[in-house]
């Protein structure tokens, strides 16, 4: 429905109810710790702190991909932050993301702990330490941290714009979702645009370019975000789900997405990720009930 009621912002913006929707009592205007807690740490060198939203998914099929390759120093620990209960508020998390935004990753292969915050800064980190997924050669390099850090600015205006708006937001207006929608279905078109002459984002390889879209800008072609697909016509964008189909055969795509998933199917759910052999014995399925 269309908002009757203008609203004229006051001189001064305070803090003096909550906002409303899915997300209105872990929102809040100022950063910081809201109580102490450390954070676990368990036996491999890369420690994730992380949930299986899209920013999630690109550090855990990435990490997946690179254990594919026979990267063994990518093995990791993944560990859980409910973030609707505010657990990415706690001391130690803030210590590892002053941004408190999941995904957070503490490398600790060397001396001195490494941490590194932000999804698309994890992907860099990683791909320039394991030397994969971002090409050498400088033109070809640049085709893919175009798209990459592409993918970094355009999420927001998906996610927390038309997602909220559509999906989230207690009531529902027409203004900004009319806004976000025709933004969101702009950016498809440009996906669409360069996957027409191209197999993947940054020319004919896979890259960290296809590993930080995919989780978006796939499941939304897939029609698997914020129940939006009908209304976007995604299907029109062939060639973003041509795409999307193809990372999704990816053996290691789909381990990566069942790490710290704790919704939808039982077999897609493994909550904790400490060993290869958990995709075998630890997803949800697999576990006994609780007594």
């Amino acid at each position: 429905m269309s908002d009757t009621t203008p609203y004229t912002p006051p001189a001064i913006w305070q803090w003096n109810k909550e906002s409303g929707g899915k997300f209105a009592s872990i929102n809040r205007p100022i950063a910081g710790a809201t109580h102490d807690k450390e954070l676990p740490v368990g036996r491999h060198p890369l420690q994730l702190y992380s949930l299986a939203t899209p920013n999630g998914v690109k550090v855990t099929v990435m990490l997946e991909e690179l254990l594919a390759l026979g990267h063994g120093g990518a093995e990791y620990d993944a560990w859980l932050v409910p973030i609707q209960e505010g657990a990415q508020f706690s001391s130690g998390f803030v210590a590892v993301n002053p941004n408190s935004k999941i995904p957070a990753l503490m490398d600790r292969s060397g001396p001195v702990p490494v941490r590194v915050f932000e999804s698309g800064a994890i992907l860099l980190y990683l791909a320039e330490k394991f030397g994969a997924f971002v090409p050498k050669e400088p033109v070809q390099r640049a085709e893919c941290l175009s798209w990459l850090f592409w993918q970094m600015g355009s999420a927001p205006f998906l996610g927390g714009g038309f997602g909220h708006f559509y999906a989230y937001a207690p009531e529902k207006y027409e203004y900004p979702i009319n806004r976000y929608a025709m933004e969101v279905k702009r950016q498809m078109d440009v996906l669409n645009q360069r996957l027409a002459a191209h197999e993947y984002l940054a020319g004919d390889a896979y890259t960290v370019a296809d590993i930080a879209a995919w989780p978006w800008y796939g499941a939304l072609a897939k029609g698997q975000l914020y129940e939006a697909g009908e209304f976007l016509q995604v299907q029109e964008y062939t060639h973003v789900v041509r795409w999307a189909n193809q990372i999704a055969q990816r053996p290691a795509v789909q381990r990566g997405r069942k790490v710290n998933r704790t919704w939808g199917e039982p077999a897609s759910q493994l909550h904790e990720r400490h060993d290869a052999s958990d995709f075998d014995t630890k997803t949800l399925d697999k576990l006994a009930p609780a007594a």
